[in-house]
């Protein structure tokens, strides 16, 4: 759970004033490519996933596991194609050629 928290927070001390909880660009914003963003475009995502996947081993019962990081798996399905389809309008090409570059949350994987 910790190494899922501290990398959610790593990864969003890399983007700084552009990290939001919300779907928002900025203007002046440019694509992120420091630290895990040059594999990942949702690091911050994948570890939140991480931590509730440890959070559901914790508790020591695999319906925990399936049904905690189910429920936010659903919600980011939702949120990232938003999430990139915001930025592919106000970055453009050079969010589309990251796009092209990068995976969503695990490298090699998805």
């Amino acid at each position: 759970m910790v190494a899922g928290a501290a990398f959610r927070w790593y990864s969003a001390s890399l983007l700084g004033k552009y990290f939001t909880f919300d779907v928002a660009t900025h203007s002046g914003q440019t694509v992120v490519e420091r630290g895990p963003y040059r594999y990942i475009r949702h690091p911050s995502y994948t570890g939140a996933l991480v931590s509730l996947f440890g959070f559901g081993l914790a508790l020591g019962n695999w319906a925990g596991l399936v049904a905690s990081v189910g429920c936010l798996g659903v919600a980011y399905a939702y949120r990232i194609p938003v999430e990139e389809g915001a930025l592919v309008s106000a970055l453009g090409e050079p969010y589309r050629q990251y796009l092209a570059r990068t995976w969503r949350l695990v490298p090699f994987l998805l």
